[in-house]
C-alpha cells in the first residue's frame, strides 16, 4: 500500500434490485486517491459518477447494494463498515457537497443554524462557540455579510451563496476527504470560476483531498491532479490530467473533448460522442463569407420584433411601518431582431435575462416602454389577441421536467397546445403531426405513450422542443435550455434547434450564461448586467474583441482546458 494513499476502491461492483430482477450497474471500479490531491471522476448522466460516490459513503438507495469490492478508506473498509461507525465518519472523516444545493438545505432551518448542527454533533463545543466558528467558516468561502447570511433561510440567498453554505458544511469538521458531485453544474461561469479557486484553495490549506464529480473535461482539467473517464457504470480511461486532455487514449474521452463547442473556429454542425466513434467527420466550416452573405440576407428586410426602452421594476413588500422596496430587474432596454437570426444574450444569475424574456413573451407586464412585433406593440393587446400571438412566440425551458405534465402520456403533451390553438382538423391528423414531431426531434414513435419520467435528461428536452414546435412558431426563446445537459446531449440539442430553424425558419432569441454555447449559436451577442445592456454586436467580434471588462471576465471566466 502507497504511504499516501487515502482511499482504495477495488473492484467494486454495485447492482439494483428491482421486480427480483438484479442489474448490474457499477462494473468492477478500481481507483485510488492519495493524501492532499484532487481526482477527477468526468462522464455523462448515467455513467454511474454518484454511485461510486454515494457507494464510498455507503448512502446507496434501498434497492442497491455493494455486491462486490472492498473501499479502503485509511486502511479500513468501508464496505464491511457498520452503520454506527459510518454515522461517525461522515461528515467528519469524509464530507460531501451535493449537486443541487436547494434541495440539500433544509428550508425551513437558517443557513446558520445547519452549519452550526454539524459541529455540535461532531465536535464537543458549546453554542456559542459553534456559532463563532460557523461565522469564521462563512468568511472563510467568502460569503458576504457573515451575520446576515448567518440569519437567512436558503430561498433569501442566490444560488452561489447556498453553494457556499454547503462547503461550509462540508468542511465544517476539517474532513480528509470531500467528495464534490457536480458542485457547480447550475452556477455562472463566473460563480463556478469562483467556487473551484475556493475549493482549490481550502484543499491547499487543509490538506484535504477532494473527489471532484463532473460531466465538464475543461472544468474538471481546472482543479484536478488525475482523471478517471466513466462509461456505462466503467472506467474507460484514467490518467494524468494533462496526459488525458493532451494524449487521450480511449475513442470515448476524445469523443467528450472533441464535443464542447470550439471558441477558435466556427463550426456549421457540432460533433456528437455517436458521431465521433462511428468515425462520422462532420467538421464543416463555416466560411466568413457564408457568414456575412447569411447576414445580409437576415439583415435587409424589416425587423421582426423590436424592443423599445423596456423598464420592468418588482416592488417588495416590507413590514408594516417600512417602505416598499423597488427592484429594477430590466433598465431601459432596446433591440432588434430579424427573421431567421439567434439572438444571444449572457449574464449572469440576476441580471434580467429571463424577465426580459417574460416581458417579451407578456407573463409579466412592462413597466415602461414598448415591444414591437411585425409592426404591433403587443404590449397593449387585450387578452384575445394576446391568445392568437402566444402560438408566434413560444418558449423552451430550461428544466423540461417540471414544464411537462408528469400524470399525462408526452404524445397527449404534445398534442395539447395543438389543440388549445385549433390547429388541424382532427385528432388523427393531430396524431400524425405529433409522431412526425417525435421522428424529428429524434425520437421514436412508441414514445408517444411514454411518459416523462421514463426518459433521459437529453430526450426529455427534445420533447420539449417538439412541443414547443408543434404550434409553428416565428419566434421562440430558449431559456437556458441547455445548461443541465451532458456534453455530447448538449451538442445533439444544439445541432437539432440549428437544423429545425433551417428547415422551418425559425428565430431565436438564445439565452445563456454559457458563452461559448452563444457564440456558437448566435449571429448577434446583447451582454446584459444589472438589468442593462452593456455590449452588443456580431457574436465573433465581441468575443474575439470584448470592449467592456465584464464581457472579458465573463468569457475568462470560461473553463478552456488545457
Amino acid at each position: 500500500m502507497h504511504p499516501q494513499e487515502l482511499l482504495n476502491v477495488k473492484e467494486l461492483e454495485v447492482s439494483f434490485t428491482s421486480n427480483d430482477l438484479e442489474k448490474v450497474v457499477l462494473h468492477n471500479i478500481s481507483f485510488q486517491l492519495y493524501k492532499n490531491k484532487i481526482l477527477g471522476v468526468v462522464g455523462e448522466s448515467g455513467s454511474g459518477k454518484s454511485i461510486t460516490a454515494l457507494s464510498i459513503l455507503k448512502l446507496l438507495p434501498p434497492i442497491a447494494k455493494i455486491s462486490k469490492g472492498e473501499i479502503h478508506f485509511l486502511r479500513k473498509n468501508l464496505a464491511l463498515t457498520p452503520e454506527k461507525e459510518m454515522q461517525s465518519l461522515r461528515g467528519n472523516e469524509i464530507s460531501m457537497i451535493f449537486q443541487e444545493p436547494m434541495s440539500s438545505l433544509n428550508p425551513s432551518l437558517t443557513c446558520g443554524f445547519q452549519v452550526q448542527e454539524i459541529l455540535l454533533r461532531h465536535t464537543g463545543i458549546t453554542s456559542a462557540e459553534a456559532k463563532q466558528k460557523t461565522l469564521e467558516l462563512f468568511e472563510k468561502v467568502r460569503l458576504p455579510r457573515p451575520e446576515s447570511i448567518f440569519g437567512s433561510y436558503p430561498h433569501q440567498i442566490s444560488g452561489g451563496q447556498k453553494q457556499r453554505v454547503m462547503i461550509a458544511m462540508a468542511i465544517a469538521c476539517k474532513p480528509k476527504l470531500l467528495i464534490a458531485d457536480e458542485p457547480t453544474t447550475a452556477l455562472d461561469v463566473t460563480v463556478q470560476k469562483e467556487i473551484l479557486s475556493l475549493l482549490k484553495e481550502l484543499q491547499k490549506e487543509t490538506g484535504m483531498s477532494i473527489l471532484f464529480i463532473s460531466h465538464d473535461l475543461a472544468l474538471v482539467s481546472e482543479i484536478a491532479d488525475r482523471v478517471l473517464v466513466m462509461l456505462n457504470g466503467s472506467i474507460v480511461e484514467q490518467n494524468t490530467t494533462k496526459e488525458i486532455f493532451h494524449h487521450p487514449q480511449e475513442e470515448y474521452t476524445k469523443a467528450l473533448l472533441a464535443s464542447k463547442p470550439n471558441t477558435k473556429e466556427r463550426l456549421k454542425r457540432l460533433p456528437t460522442v455517436k458521431d465521433f466513434i462511428d468515425r462520422k467527420d462532420q467538421s464543416v466550416l463555416e466560411t466568413l463569407q457564408e457568414r456575412e452573405d447569411r447576414h445580409e440576407k437576415i439583415y435587409s428586410q424589416p425587423a421582426l420584433l423590436e424592443v423599445k426602452n423596456i423598464e420592468k421594476e418588482f416592488i417588495s413588500k416590507a413590514g408594516i411601518f417600512q417602505k416598499p422596496n423597488t427592484v429594477k430587474a430590466v433598465n431601459g432596454v432596446s433591440f432588434k431582431i430579424y427573421e431567421g437570426e439567434t439572438l444571444g444574450l449572457v449574464g449572469e444569475s440576476g441580471c434580467g435575462k429571463s424577465t426580459l424574456g417574460d416581458v417579451i413573451l407578456q407573463l409579466t407586464p412592462a413597466t415602461a416602454g414598448q415591444v414591437w412585433y411585425k409592426g404591433n406593440d403587443i404590449t397593449q393587446l387585450p387578452k384575445k389577441e394576446l391568445r392568437k400571438l402566444r402560438k408566434e412566440i413560444q418558449l423552451i425551458f430550461q428544466d423540461p421536467f417540471s414544464s411537462l405534465n408528469p400524470r399525462i402520456p408526452v404524445g397527449k403533451a404534445i398534442m395539447e397546445p395543438m389543440e388549445v390553438h385549433g390547429l388541424y382538423k382532427n385528432k388523427k391528423e393531430r396524431k400524425a403531426k405529433t409522431l412526425e414531431l417525435l421522428k424529428r426531434v429524434g425520437l421514436e414513435e412508441e414514445h408517444f405513450y411514454r411518459y416523462p419520467h421514463e426518459f433521459s435528461g437529453g430526450q426529455r428536452q427534445r420533447i420539449g422542443i417538439a412541443r414547443t414546435i408543434a404550434v409553428e412558431p416565428k419566434l421562440i426563446i430558449c431559456d437556458e435550455s441547455v445548461s443541465a445537459l451532458d456534453i455530447s446531449v448538449q451538442a445533439q440539442v444544439l445541432n437539432l434547434l440549428n437544423e429545425l430553424k433551417e428547415k422551418f425558419g425559425f428565430t431565436y432569441i438564445f439565452i445563456s450564461h454559457d458563452l461559448a454555447v452563444v457564440k456558437y449559436m448566435a449571429d448577434q451577442l446583447l451582454v446584459m448586467n444589472k438589468g442593462e445592456i452593456v455590449e452588443r454586436g456580431d457574436a465573433d467580434k465581441v468575443y474575439a474583441h470584448p470592449e467592456k471588462e465584464y464581457t472579458q471576465e465573463l468569457i475568462d471566466a470560461i473553463p478552456k482546458g488545457l
